[in-house]
């Protein structure tokens, strides 16, 4: 069993800045990338931000490049999402989620097996 804890959310201003962080405990499995989700109020979960753990190949959605960094932590099996320049439709609850299925698209949601409990950034306008 792979357990996903994030934490970092809050409340931030327009333009401001916020930084996720994501841990994940493999136990027996691999853990082939680590992605971050969100889901905002009345609408489906998105794709925001991957990274694959062998190639350290990054993947975003259009909304958020130049604005997001995901970035591996030091510790083992950690990730970070640094989000700068934050809009009020970044307003979601973020979740982190750990691949364990070698060959799977990084960017699909149905990629993922193990899923964090989720952590708000509210951003004001």
């Amino acid at each position: 069993q792979v357990q996903v804890v994030e934490s970092g959310g809050g409340l931030v201003q327009a333009g401001g800045s916020l930084r996720l962080s994501c841990a994940a405990s493999r136990g027996t499995f691999i853990i082939y990338a680590l992605g971050w989700f969100r889901q905002a109020p009345g609408k489906e979960r998105e794709f925001v931000a991957a990274i694959n753990w062998s190639s350290m190949n990054t993947y975003y959605t259009d909304s958020v490049k130049g604005r997001f960094t995901i970035s591996k932590g030091n510790a083992e099996n950690t990730v970070y999402l640094q989000m700068f320049s934050l809009k009020p439709e970044d307003t979601a609850i973020y979740y982190c989620a750990a691949r364990t299925d070698a060959q799977l698209n990084s960017m699909s949601g149905d990629s993922y097996r193990y899923w964090g409990q989720g952590s708000q950034v509210t951003v004001s306008s």
